[in-house]
């Protein structure tokens, strides 16, 4: 059965809402909690600035514009390093001795195990310190990021064969740096070298045993590796010639000297 209750009583706190002072009701009562934002005529964009615009900026504010333009720049600075890269490795080429040219392509021949005009990290690394040139990891590691070409793209028997298994790391074994940029990265180390630490070098072909001055058994020695039919009296010549302390030897020093023309 129902029951009859009590209406009930309306709430203070609304009455302010939907009446004015004089009792008439005010724009708030017929609008919804959440309205609809309105739309500015002019630009599209809504009251909020949710939604809309132009879209050309990302989330950090570059437009495409800006960034077509950076990456147009880099590409710019990329081709200025490669030409200049290219024309320091022509006037290296164009500056080197027959004798250095050589000695280079010995070098690169010497370690080319596989014959196929290329070398990998590892021979790289014997064959610029053959040639003097001790390069550490990274700067190889450089090289071949520069001017490598990767393995697979050969068709000779090397990238039929995979590589030596590596577990430091892996990426080297898959470039290869070809003959000619060989010749041109280690022309422009042997222009750069100082003069006397070349000579330094030849000195310690002489003094193989670590004297600090060569004697005439290291004379004696080299002629014979080098074939030379000096006689005994010739090298004991050029020890006395160059002695000048009277050491009986030839130091460093004075090696030096003779080698520079002082």
């Amino acid at each position: 059965m129902a029951t009859s209750h009590q209406p009930f009583p309306s709430r203070p706190y609304t009455t302010g809402l939907t009446r004015g002072a004089g009792g008439a009701q005010t724009p708030y009562a017929s609008q919804t909690p959440f309205a609809a934002p309105q739309q500015n005529p002019v630009s599209g964009y809504n009251a909020t600035g949710a939604g809309g615009g132009f879209g050309t900026a990302g989330p950090s504010g570059t437009t495409q514009q800006q960034r077509d333009a950076q990456r147009l720049e880099r590409e710019r600075q990329d081709r200025l390093e490669r030409e200049r890269r290219e024309a320091e490795e022509r006037d290296a080429l164009d500056r080197i001795s027959e004798e250095q040219r050589e000695e280079i392509n010995e070098a690169f021949q010497l370690f080319d195990l596989d014959k196929d005009n290329h070398i990998d990290y590892h021979e790289l690394k014997v064959a610029l310190k053959a040639l003097g040139f001790e390069l550490p990891k990274t700067e190889l590691l450089q090289i071949l990021q520069q001017h490598g070409v990767p393995a697979s793209s050969l068709t000779g028997t090397r990238s039929a064969v995979p590589p030596p298994a590596q577990p430091t790391f892996s990426g080297p074994s898959r470039l290869l740096l070809s003959h000619q940029a060989f010749v041109s990265i280690a022309a422009q180390r042997v222009l750069a070298r100082d003069p006397r630490e070349e000579i330094a070098r030849a000195f310690e072909l002489f003094d193989a045993d670590g004297k600090g001055r060569i004697e005439l058994q290291d004379l004696r020695r080299v002629a014979r590796e080098l074939g030379e039919g000096l006689q005994e009296e010739e090298l004991a010549a050029m020890i006395e010639e160059f002695d000048v302390r009277g050491q009986g030897g030839i130091t460093q020093e004075e090696f030096i000297g003779i080698c520079l023309g002082g």
